[in-house]
């Protein structure tokens, strides 16, 4: 996949596509959708596949306290676009620029000159540009002067109710992990580099890596049964923990740490996913590292067990399909 970082890299070359904009935080099965109709209209036109996407993403820019936490950074997001299948990605920085260039300005700019698009693909709520003032009737009436083709995808839905972003927040923001994965089409993940921490945890005999969360804020809390990809060529179980620690005074970072169970190896700077297999609880304050320690102690056997029963349902599935 080619990834275009920034209207500055944009090519003569680069013209001539089939595309679609948007956010696409989570790569959900709503998404996936889209992706699969965008390359099935590339080829029918035997044009490359273009997904264009911001950041930060506009409401980050826009009222960024307020902005909700991201499923996924940006390199995850990336990732999972191009195992979509998507031939490019033009990645545009979210500035005051963008911010304030009319909707009719962004259309011949971005997708008549510099893309020269062909057919475009919309959500059916989207809008852009300068206060939101564009929609998909302007891209319409536009798009029939400047020759390019637009088709408005419904959104798509399960028997709950419509696949979207804000969905899977609300989800994993309950604990509901079985939510969340039926509307991404897998388990929700967080990935990172391990990275040095306090070290607290081999003091009370549960040694955790710690992951990165590279945004703001996380959209899930919690202590998890997770499995953990990267490390090796089958994943690892574990328990873990994402918050702020609040047994620790004085420490009010947000932190993923992963207890892994029967592993002792550095793993300091290696890239890791983190797949959230079952919820076990909501992170509460001790009294004393002895609390915290028989706790920890009840989570992992809680996690063994989930993952235990994940495992066999799985090849129960196997045997009968």
């Amino acid at each position: 996949m080619l990834l275009i970082r920034g209207q500055h890299n944009l090519r003569e070359t680069h013209r001539g596509c089939v595309a679609t904009i948007g956010n696409f935080d989570g790569v959900h099965l709503g998404h996936q959708a889209v992706f699969e109709a965008l390359k099935r209209r590339a080829d029918e036109y035997g044009l490359p596949s273009l997904v264009i996407t911001f950041e930060p993403q506009p409401l980050e820019y826009f009222r960024p306290l307020e902005a909700p936490p991201r499923l996924m950074r940006v390199r995850e997001k990336l990732e999972f676009i191009e195992r979509a299948g998507i031939d490019r990605v033009l990645l545009l920085r979210f500035d005051q620029d963008l911010a304030l260039m009319p909707a009719e300005d962004f259309i011949r700019e971005y997708l008549v000159e510099a893309l020269g698009v062909r057919h475009l693909y919309v959500g059916d709520d989207f809008r852009f540009g300068y206060q939101r003032r564009g929609d998909f009737q302007l891209l319409c009436s536009l798009g029939g002067q400047w020759s390019f083709e637009v088709e408005s995808l419904q959104t798509v839905s399960d028997d709950c109710g419509r696949i979207s972003s804000t969905r899977i927040r609300e989800a994993l923001a309950v604990g509901d992990l079985a939510t969340a994965r039926c509307c991404l089409g897998r388990d929700f993940s967080i990935s990172g580099r391990v990275s040095h921490g306090h070290k607290r945890g081999r003091t009370i005999g549960f040694p955790t890596m710690n992951v990165g969360l590279a945004r703001r804020r996380s959209p899930i809390r919690g202590v998890y049964a997770v499995e953990v990809d990267g490390l090796g060529e089958l994943p690892y179980p574990g328990v873990a923990n994402v918050g702020n620690r609040p047994t620790l005074e004085g420490d009010d970072r947000y932190l993923l740490e992963v207890h892994l169970f029967d592993f002792d190896r550095e793993v300091y700077g290696e890239q890791v996913r983190v797949r959230f297999i079952e919820h076990i609880r909501e992170e509460k304050k001790f009294e004393s590292f002895d609390a915290l320690r028989t706790q920890i102690l009840r989570d992992a056997e809680q996690a063994r067990a989930a993952l235990a029963r994940g495992a066999s349902q799985c090849i129960t599935h196997q045997a009968t399909s």
